[in-house]
């Protein structure tokens, strides 16, 4: 395995994950929401109230474009795959896992929808966001990982591991 993408809905556990996976593997983690921050200079939300949702996609999407790393864990935001160009440039990195967590629980994870920064348009829910992405994470994915209520962040980690091995990913 070269590189790995772990990619899913605000709240899926993404970054926890990756770091526990990095460190399973030996691998470096790159979250990609920080560099989006850093190359743009201002806060996930700050960029979604200013610019709006296509502007922050599109800044999202560069930023995918300037990754070139190896042997890395890499955690892109919830709506990296809302952009073909940035879903199939993460696939030139390696394999790409979709973690997969059901509505009931992506709800009970995250409660703070107006400031943390997810690119949703005004009225939109969590449910709407999912019915939307679910269809192109599926599309993007090489592995799907269930990720039930009550699953150890630990255990969803060892687990995509154990996955990846086993589908010679």
């Amino acid at each position: 395995m070269d590189n790995i993408t772990l990619i899913g809905m605000p709240g899926s556990g993404k970054s926890t994950v990756g770091v526990l996976l990095a460190k399973l593997l030996g691998y470096q983690f790159l979250d990609v929401d920080l560099l989006i921050q850093e190359r743009e200079g201002a806060l996930l939300q700050e960029l979604l109230d200013l610019r709006g949702t296509a502007a922050f996609l599109d800044a999202e999407e560069a930023a995918v474009h300037t990754l070139a790393c190896r042997h890395t864990v890499i955690a892109p935001g919830g709506s990296a795959v809302c952009r073909e160009g940035a879903a199939l440039h993460l696939k030139e990195l390696g394999p790409v896992v979709y973690l997969r967590v059901p509505l009931e629980e992506l709800t009970r994870r995250v409660q703070n929808l107006s400031t943390r920064g997810i690119a949703m348009e005004p009225g939109q829910t969590l449910a709407d966001v999912l019915a939307y992405r679910d269809p192109l994470y599926r599309k993007y994915a090489d592995l799907v990982v269930d990720c039930p209520p009550g699953q150890e962040l630990f255990q969803t980690a060892r687990l995509v591991m154990d996955r990846l091995r086993a589908s010679g990913k």
